[in-house]
């Protein structure tokens, strides 16, 4: 008997899960459910046989993909016992500075921040209600805020008076996961790198940036929801409050509709008019398209300038997520702009979130 961790990462429409065995976090498994709700799909790869599969699946909400990813563990694993199953959750407020077991009380807390992580709050909640109704073995919360948690005053806070900042109104940040690991990969592999001032940057449809020093969070350009700072996919980054309180007086837009386009119909997608994904920008010879490209590049910069001021210089600069990792000529254009800068190394590292969270949830449980 093997005993296992089961790391999720819950979408509004899919369903990622990766397999580790408890004792030395070897991977197992990993796939993904992905068309919840419409074409729903189930691909993983079973690592100790070299397994393959891709079937199409009857997955109308995210308790039936989670019965379809127990069904495919059960199916094909090799003495495999749950002893957790393991959560991103992107917002984790004032309260939840690091991993915990989820109780009633604790999921509850999770809901009242919904509205500060729209796009992903609610899917990550609903994949710790499927999971709960469906195995055993308790629940896990890790946090995309917590890395960021011991950030000074002078780098969370708004300025807005008292009566908000004393009622939750601040920032936050995000990514904490990715970036935690890259502080963990920093350590491991190059710690001379680790002990200096480095600019982390997640680049993929959510985008971000985080100063670093020692591999603790010094500061990072997301604020209070995963809204602000870089251009993302869909969702706008950075924009004046006035011209959000304008939209709603002078077009008459609702709440939701201001919330809807700024997350959903904004950023590369909504620059371009073409699509949020780089890989179809960067092939594309539409002018507007490399107008596009030329902005995200050119924010990047800046925003890594800002995160260079905020530690009194840059020794690294390393890219990780979809973007960072993959798109060359988008590496070469922020790099070109911070040229100006004192030379700086520069790093590539892959994004692993899932064997972040995996590592975490083997401290808690050894507590």
């Amino acid at each position: 008997m093997i005993d296992v961790l089961l790391v999720l990462n819950t979408g509004s429409s899919s369903l990622k899960f990766e397999v580790f065995a408890y004792d030395k976090l070897d991977r197992l498994a990993k796939g993904k459910v992905t068309g919840i709700g419409s074409r729903a799909r189930l691909d993983a790869t079973i690592e100790e046989t070299g397994a393959v599969i891709g079937e199409p699946l009857a997955a109308d909400d995210h308790e039936t993909a989670m019965r379809a990813v127990i069904t495919l563990i059960d199916r094909y694993d090799d003495g495999w016992r749950m002893i957790a199953a393991v959560h991103r959750i992107v917002h984790g407020g004032e309260n939840f500075v690091a991993p915990v077991v989820v109780t009633p009380d604790v999921l509850t807390e999770l809901e009242t921040l919904v509205p500060l992580a729209p796009l992903h709050q609610p899917y990550n909640l609903a994949g710790i209600a499927a999971s709960d109704r469906l195995a055993d073995a308790p629940d896990i919360a890790c946090f995309d805020t917590a890395f960021h948690a011991g950030q000074a005053p002078v780098f969370k806070t708004f300025a807005v008076e008292e009566a908000l900042r004393e009622r939750g109104i601040r920032r936050y940040g995000f990514h904490g996961l990715s970036y935690d690991w890259i502080a963990r990969v920093l350590a491991r592999d190059y710690p001379d790198v680790a002990k200096g001032r480095v600019v982390a940057d997640h680049l993929g449809n959510g985008a971000s940036l985080c100063a670093m020093i020692g591999g603790k969070s010094i500061d990072t350009t997301m604020g209070m929801t995963a809204l602000d700072g870089l251009p993302m996919g869909s969702r706008s980054g950075a924009i004046d409050a006035g011209a959000v309180t304008y939209m709603m007086r002078s077009f008459g837009l609702s709440v939701e509709e201001v919330e809807r386009m700024l997350y959903e119909r904004s950023g590369l997608k909504g620059l371009s008019g073409i699509s949020n994904d780089v890989e179809t920008l960067l092939e594309s010879n539409d002018p507007r398209a490399a107008f596009t490209l030329d902005y995200f590049a050119l924010k990047v910069a800046q925003y890594a300038a800002m995160m260079a001021t905020s530690m009194g210089g840059i020794d690294a600069f390393v890219f990780t997520g979809g973007i960072g990792e993959n798109a060359a000529p988008v590496r070469e254009a922020v790099l070109s702009r911070l040229a100006f800068l004192q030379p700086f190394r520069t790093l590539v590292i892959a994004a692993n979130e899932e064997r972040m969270m995996a590592i975490h949830a083997k401290a808690l449980l050894a507590t």
